[in-house]
């Protein structure tokens, strides 16, 4: 997310990067201090997965970001970097629950109504014909795509599914930002050209 949505000023970003480092550490009470930091922008990842669910969806966004705020924490392996690599992080590990909700839903239905995922943003102008796909068929695109080239599978990741901007993505992944509008241009296209019906 960006620091304009939320209004946070550097001071927090510092402070936020430096707590995490802490919780790395294994400081129990910088993890209760992290919390409200990055609240409001686990909320917003949480709300724009959300969005792109089907209407019947029986996740709320505090449940989910309760879930993944827990295993982030106890990740004790993450070397976390920065604020923008924790976000990157955490819109992975909501990915994957949605993922496995899905999965849930469509093992309890014996194979049908996996759920569908919105396609809104800039993924879904190069796709005029159709604003939901699978939530499972792009999970599947995006596997592939990591096998592919596992940089632009990250671009996707962070661009799509957590709203970041360009300026972060190529933070979190130590290249230039033109490197991740071509990676963006690049992916995009080719997930969307894996989404088409047969």
């Amino acid at each position: 997310m960006t620091r304009g949505r939320i209004g946070l000023g550097p001071g927090v970003y510092s402070q936020t990067t430096h707590l995490l480092l802490q919780v790395r550490a294994g400081d129990e009470a910088a993890a209760a201090d992290l919390m409200p930091l990055v609240y409001d922008e686990l909320h917003a990842l949480a709300a724009g997965f959300l969005r792109r669910e089907r209407a019947d969806h029986t996740l709320q966004p505090t449940a989910l970001i309760n879930e993944v705020y827990i295993r982030l924490i106890g990740e004790g392996s993450v070397d976390w970097e920065s604020r923008a690599h924790f976000l990157a992080v955490a819109a992975r590990a909501m990915r994957r629950l949605l993922v496995n909700h899905a999965l849930a839903r469509k093992a309890g239905k014996r194979g049908g109504g996996a759920g569908r995922l919105s396609l809104s943003g800039e993924l879904a102008s190069l796709d005029a014909g159709r604003d939901e796909v699978d939530a499972l068929a792009i999970d599947d695109a995006l596997k592939t795509l990591a096998g592919l080239d596992e940089r632009k599978a990250k671009v996707i990741e962070m661009r799509f599914f957590a709203g970041m901007t360009v300026e972060e993505v190529g933070h979190v992944l130590g290249v230039s930002v033109s490197t991740v509008e071509a990676d963006w241009r690049m992916a995009r296209a080719w997930l969307l050209s894996q989404l088409e019906e047969p």
